[in-house]
């Protein structure tokens, strides 16, 4: 046994871990002081933070969307910016332009402004109301991290995340994200109504004179170690396969793809699909305090993952069904892969039949 004090031990996985979970605690604690309920939410919001990824909430106005998200900028100490997307927002008024200087000596000479995309936390505020030239603006923000404006490319901070937020019940003066776009943000997050007793703690805490103070609990520097840890996580081979064969079965020309899919399907997911199940997966796993994702993880982010990267046709309209329950019914019906047993030694004689007595012992 080591006689190294445990204060000056080096930390092993396992002790990264549990201080991981803990921190996810506390910092669930400390957004219960803003934001009521909402557990659900924020937990797919912590996993996609920790594992570099986009996200895209959809609830109707008034659900806190707005300040869940700021709170968590506050605990998590990192430079955050809003923008409130309108129809007449411009692609530079996000990304920054080049204005032109003039110095003592008469030189004049172009000098970039950075835009507000240039933080750790970017919250795009009902980003379906502006037109697709200004929502293209985020691409190459959201997939490469870096931003090009005339000949020069910029690298953002580091981390970066973009949540954005859209009204889902109001159609008029707004413009649907183009597949391209939705396809970038790793979980789509449905915020719904609270419940009965939430509401009332939401109204007693919000009609007082009082505004409750968060701590912070992570840096910058913490959450990109946090997201190596997380990479960290392992991933048998079956989860691999179970993940495989979760996205092949959306797609309704797939040869696996089940009966139900192909009548009521028009496109499935994409590859980027799977990836984000098991880096979701990783995140859940590493938030319980595992050292390696299960299947029932995979499950967990599931519907977030894949709510909008399945296009569901008019018969499925017609039927009243949505994506979330092809979702569901695929999550039932597709099997978990079978895990082959140890079968020892092959050179090894075979078991006695049943009922056989013990051999006498040895002389």
């Amino acid at each position: 046994m080591s006689n190294q004090p445990a204060a000056n031990r080096p930390k092993n996985v396992g002790d990264l871990l549990r201080e991981f979970r803990e921190h996810r605690d506390t910092m669930r604690r400390e957004l219960a002081k803003v934001v009521v309920g909402q557990h659900e939410v924020i937990e797919q919001l912590l996993a996609a933070i920790f594992t570099r990824g986009h996200c895209l909430l959809e609830g109707v106005p008034g659900l806190a969307k707005t300040l869940m998200v700021s709170s968590l900028a506050r605990i998590i100490d990192v430079s955050f910016n809003r923008i409130q997307f309108t129809p007449d927002l411009m692609p530079s008024d996000i990304t920054g332009t080049n204005v032109l200087d003039e110095d003592e000596a008469g030189r004049r000479q172009f000098r970039f402004v950075e835009g507000p995309i240039f933080t750790n936390i970017l919250l795009a505020d009902e980003i379906n109301r502006t037109p697709p030239k200004t929502q293209a603006a985020l691409l190459q923000a959201m997939q490469e991290r870096e931003v090009s404006v005339g000949r020069t490319t910029y690298k953002l901070p580091d981390p970066f995340f973009t949540i954005a937020t859209q009204n889902p019940i109001e159609q008029e003066g707004t413009y649907p994200l183009p597949e391209a776009q939705l396809d970038r943000f790793m979980f789509n997050i449905k915020v719904g109504y609270p419940t009965a007793d939430e509401e009332e703690q939401i109204l007693l805490a919000t009609t007082r004179n009082e505004r409750p103070e968060v701590n912070k609990i992570l840096s910058a520097r913490a959450i990109l170690n946090i997201q190596k840890l997380v990479q960290s996580v392992a991933v048998s081979p079956f989860v691999v396969k179970y993940v495989a064969h979760l996205v092949r079965a959306t797609r309704p020309a797939d040869e696996r793809a089940p009966k139900f899919v192909q009548e009521l399907v028009d496109w499935g997911a994409g590859p980027r699909a799977g990836q984000f199940l098991i880096n979701g997966g990783k995140a859940m796993a590493a938030m319980d305090g595992r050292f390696s994702i299960a299947i029932e993880d995979v499950r967990r982010v599931a519907i977030p993952v894949l709510r909008h990267r399945i296009s569901t046709n008019f018969q499925a309209q017609a039927d009243g069904l949505s994506s979330e329950q092809i979702i569901e019914r695929l999550l039932k019906e597709i099997p978990e892969p079978d895990v082959p047993k140890f079968k020892g030694d092959p050179n090894a004689p075979p078991p006695p039949p049943p009922g056989t007595p013990p051999p006498p012992p040895p002389a």
